[in-house]
């Protein structure tokens, strides 16, 4: 299984690294995306590599779609290529993962209406304009898309992407 996580400079660092290092000691292939495919800074000074610039990605190689927060979620969310891999991704009924601010990227997306989800509280209202509805728990499940609040939230997070995962994986 390949999980891709799509990020830019100013990401939350936990956000990034916490799911970065349990999928990959679950056995998953994880790459990371950045705009220019050049490593990518964290909102603590913490450098991540980066894989894959956001053009030469196909979502069709993934299971699993992370967007951490932080910062770096605006500079995602300006990016066509990046909101088209959310899109497809959506379309395609594969799992998405998104962290804090990350779910700026599916507002942009336009796939919130009807859904239920957690963010930072920080974008809440931009949440419930785009239609969806915020729940202030640390992780919301709605059925391929798992949102957590932030980096205090990352071992629930994990736990459901974990099971969901394993659930697409014996299906």
């Amino acid at each position: 299984m390949k999980a891709l996580i799509l990020s830019a400079d100013g990401f939350e660092d936990l956000e990034l690294f916490y799911p970065l290092y349990r999928l990959e000691e679950d056995g998953l292939e994880v790459d990371v995306a950045s705009p220019k495919g050049q490593p990518i800074a964290g909102h603590h000074g913490y450098v991540a590599p980066s894989d894959l610039e956001y053009g030469e990605i196909s979502p069709a190689d993934y299971e699993l779609l992370v967007i951490p927060g932080g910062a770096a979620s605006e500079q995602v969310r300006l990016r066509e290529e990046a909101i088209d891999i959310a899109r497809t991704f959506h379309s395609a009924g594969k799992l998405i993962a998104s962290i804090g601010r990350g779910a700026q990227v599916l507002i942009s997306a336009g796939v919130l209406s009807g859904r239920s989800l957690t963010c930072s509280p920080a974008i809440r209202d931009d949440v419930r304009a785009a239609g969806a509805a915020y729940r202030d728990v640390p992780v919301v499940v709605d059925e391929t898309l798992i949102t957590s609040r932030g980096p205090n939230d990352m071992a629930a997070f994990m736990g459901r992407i974990t099971e969901a995962l394993r659930a697409s994986a014996n299906s």
